[in-house]
Parts: structure tokens; C-alpha cells; sequence
């Protein structure tokens, strides 16, 4: 049987929501059901012309100009990228869920320009059309609180030993905040796994 598959992504963008601004980069760090890093994906993109940059967001942009270098330099059409994701994720067998932290945020970027750009979906709704994941989104944070019995599942606020972001660095580039994200899945399944195995009754 085929592994289950995590695709931890990270996007970074010109302002808060892909209603109003572009996304400029994104992301994605896979890990398997064992915790272990299969493969990862990196992509800068075009702003949309039908958008326009965030004023607060650019502020602070220029307060991280290596992250702003990263996420600008040589974009691609949207549409060809994202085709290209699309088709580089239904590469992989198995169960594939999307994951990321927080999934609310990075997941509504992703879901809104496969849905422009790629003619697919996020969510593994089948009738909806194609469907290049096929399992339901992971939110990270949320997955802390369950697993660490955490009693704010509005934050995930955990902490945790810096090393389990595999010394990753929250740089703001897409691909570095992406391993850090991985690599901090990848110990968590490693810790789910050794947890005893429920008896079943979940009322108990």
C-alpha cells in the first residue's frame, strides 16, 4: 500500500488575501506518512494584473529585502506554474493532503490560483473537477494542539526545541519557512507514531 503524503507549503504575497493582491511565491516540501522528506517544489510568480500590492504588506516587505529578492526575482506566469505544481503533485501515489501553517491562510492562496490557474482544487471534492489532492487538508498548528493535548487550538502556540524545525530559519523565503515546516511535521509523525494505539472507544 502506498504512503500517505504531506505537502507542506508556504506562500509569500504583496498583501493578505488573493481576493485583492498577488501571490508572489510559494513552497512545497512533501513528507511521508514515516516523517521522512521525499521531495521539494519552488516557484515565483508574475503579480496579476487584475491586483494590486497591499500598502501595509509593502511596507513591510521593505524591511526584508533578501525574502523580497527571493520572491521576485525571475517570476513565471501563474498559469504555467501552477499547471506545473498541479502536475508534479498527482506524480506522487498515494493519499495526498495539503499541510501548512496555518492552512487557513496558505491554503485559501493555494486553493484560489489552482482554481484560476490550473482548473483544480484544493479540497478532494470530486465533482468539483480535477482534484490533485486526495485527502483533506492539514493544518500544522492545529495537529500540535491534538497531539500535545495543547488546550488553545486557536493558536497552536506550543513550544517546541528550535532543532525540530530541522534548523531552518523563518526567512520569509518561501522554500526555507517550508523546510522549517516539514521538518516540524516530519518529527511530529515520527512522535504520533509512537504513541500507543487507541482502544477505539472515543468516549472513554
Amino acid at each position: 500500500m502506498s504512503k500517505a503524503l504531506y505537502f507542506v507549503t508556504d506562500i509569500e504575497a504583496d498583501g493578505p488575501t488573493p481576493l485583492e493582491n498577488s501571490m508572489l511565491s510559494f513552497a512545497t516540501v512533501v513528507v511521508n506518512e514515516d516523517g521522512e522528506l521525499i521531495d521539494e517544489f519552488e516557484a515565483v510568480l508574475k503579480p496579476r494584473p487584475d491586483k494590486s500590492p497591499n500598502a501595509k504588506t509593502m511596507a513591510w516587505w521593505k524591511t526584508q529585502p533578501h525574502a523580497w529578492k527571493a520572491a521576485t526575482t525571475n517570476p513565471v506566469h501563474p498559469k504555467t506554474e501552477m499547471r506545473r505544481f498541479a502536475d508534479w503533485v498527482e506524480g506522487f501515489d498515494g493519499k495526498r493532503s495539503f499541510a501548512a501553517r496555518p492552512v487557513a491562510f496558505d491554503g485559501f492562496w493555494m486553493d484560489c490560483y489552482l482554481r484560476d490557474f490550473a482548473e483544480s482544487y484544493l479540497l478532494d471534492v470530486p465533482h468539483w473537477g480535477r482534484n490533485i489532492f486526495t485527502a483533506g487538508a492539514l493544518d500544522i498548528g492545529t495537529y500540535i494542539c491534538g497531539l500535545f493535548n495543547h488546550t488553545d487550538p486557536h493558536t497552536g502556540d506550543v513550544e517546541f526545541p528550535a532543532d525540530w524545525l530541522g534548523n531552518h530559519e523563518h526567512t520569509h523565503r518561501a522554500i526555507d519557512d517550508a523546510r522549517g515546516y516539514a521538518s516540524l511535521l516530519s518529527r511530529l509523525l515520527q512522535i504520533a507514531r509512537r504513541q500507543p494505539p487507541h482502544n477505539g472507544n472515543f468516549l472513554a
